[in-house]
């Protein structure tokens, strides 16, 4: 397969199958447009629990794979909200833990599965839920970053102190756990909230600039309630 990334402001990643049979998965209402020549076929991929947990991680219960019949078929994926589509290698980096929602689409050698995080604090107060993405397998995956992208690498021992909803994925190798935000004053009026993600290198850890549910939470907000 083949795949381009269109579009700056609200992208998508359009894939172009080279072979018969080759294939895309992506949750529910992922797909933006298609030639004809690609078949369709809605699943509850891994079986019901693998597709309960999705659900739980923040993806939709059923999955949609779409396999090429003809060599040349085209398809296209279209990110949710503005702000980039991250393509990535799993195999060349042994696997990403990615925060809910991150997920766009991946070749059928892709695994999408849930993770649950190592400590218990940082799924009851992280503010991204206590389960998270753990994508695995051989093949390309679409990720989507609010916003922009910001990428660090860390080196042994490094830290990075990130508001959760600004993490969108990290290598396995990289240590997560949530901090709390010292000081009284800090807590109350500080607007940052009660906890910070802490990131541990050595690894990679993909950042954004947005902060989609606290933007949303500010446009709720400002709706006049009657």
């Amino acid at each position: 397969m083949r795949y381009e990334v269109l579009g700056d402001t609200m992208p998508a990643v359009e894939v172009v199958f080279d072979q018969a049979g080759e294939s895309m998965y992506t949750q529910s209402g992922g797909m933006a447009w298609m030639s004809e020549g690609v078949a369709m076929d809605s699943n509850m991929r891994g079986g019901l629990g693998k597709s309960i947990g999705r659900m739980f991680s923040g993806e939709s219960l059923f999955m949609a794979t779409y396999k090429a019949e003809r060599p040349g078929a085209m398809i296209a994926f279209a990110s949710t909200v503005a702000g980039e589509v991250l393509p990535i290698d799993v195999g060349a980096t042994g696997g990403m833990i990615c925060q809910k929602g991150a997920f766009l689409c991946a070749q059928e050698s892709v695994t999408l599965s849930v993770a649950l995080t190592k400590k218990l604090s940082a799924g009851l107060f992280g503010g991204e839920g206590f389960i998270l993405q753990d994508i695995t397998g051989k093949g390309m995956v679409f990720l989507e970053i609010d916003g922009n992208k910001v990428e660090k690498n860390l080196g042994p021992g490094e830290v990075i102190k990130v508001d959760t909803g600004n993490v969108v994925a990290f290598e396995k190798s990289i240590k997560y756990e949530i901090e709390t935000v010292k000081g009284l004053k800090n807590i109350f009026f500080g607007g940052e909230g009660l906890f910070l993600t802490k990131l541990t290198g050595p690894g990679r850890v993909i950042l954004q600039t947005q902060n989609f549910n606290e933007f949303a939470g500010r446009i709720i907000s400002m709706v006049p309630s009657r």
